[in-house]
């Protein structure tokens, strides 16, 4: 696990899974591409040309097929993904749903988003802003920290082992900076993995401050 530990990984997150041995991460957290296109971005904030391809395909939400969800349930002890209800077809049943209801969304936007886990436990919501601290944001679909640290502190501790195999901008590795959580982030997008690693030196100099 040494060569993965503590580190954002380029690549498909397919090939480096399989690598991996069973049940070698606490938790996976992760929010994989939804698969909605046009029904995503159409009449929104983020429906910009730069998202397309010359074939007007939504370039970073190509829907991923049922391996992605069979290596992460081999690899990790437990799981919670954001947008799970797209893919419910590939997960088992569930008790346990996350909510993230949006504080004033925009009418283009859902009032609330949901995520597939794999507690035993009852349904939790947690409200927010789309953006709480008006931050630029560096992707599309891009959540709040305070969500992904809302997360952590329920269902893992620190010292455990957080697996993102779709990282995005790198939100679920600033949380687990600022929870004492290891991590392990995996993207396949350059511009993503450069968007991240900014994140991770700003949320460990916040962390070296505070302490």
């Amino acid at each position: 696990m040494e060569r993965w530990l503590n580190k954002i990984i380029l690549g498909d997150c397919l090939d480096v899974m399989r690598e991996m041995p069973d049940k070698c991460v606490d938790l996976v957290l992760t929010d994989p591409p939804y698969g909605l296109g046009r029904k995503l971005t159409s009449g929104g904030t983020w429906a910009t040309n730069s998202l397309y391809d010359e074939d007007s395909v939504v370039v970073w939400d190509i829907p991923v097929s049922g391996e992605y969800f069979n290596e992460i349930l081999r690899i990790s002890k437990n799981q919670i993904i954001w947008g799970g209800h797209l893919y419910k077809h590939y997960l088992p049943t569930s008790r346990c749903w996350l909510a993230w209801i949006k504080i004033n969304p925009l009418n283009t936007m859902g009032d609330f988003e949901l995520a597939w886990t794999s507690f035993d436990s009852p349904c939790k919501a947690f409200s927010s802003p789309i953006n709480p601290n008006n931050l630029k944001r560096s992707h599309p679909t891009q959540k709040p920290v305070e969500l992904f640290q809302w997360a952590l502190n329920r269902y893992s501790k620190p010292g455990d082992i957080i697996l993102d195999p779709f990282l995005g901008s790198g939100t679920t590795v600033a949380a687990c900076i600022n929870l004492e959580r290891q991590y392990i982030g995996i993207e396949i997008s350059p511009d993503y993995v450069f968007a991240a690693e900014q994140r991770i030196k700003k949320a460990t100099a916040q962390r070296r401050m505070f302490l």
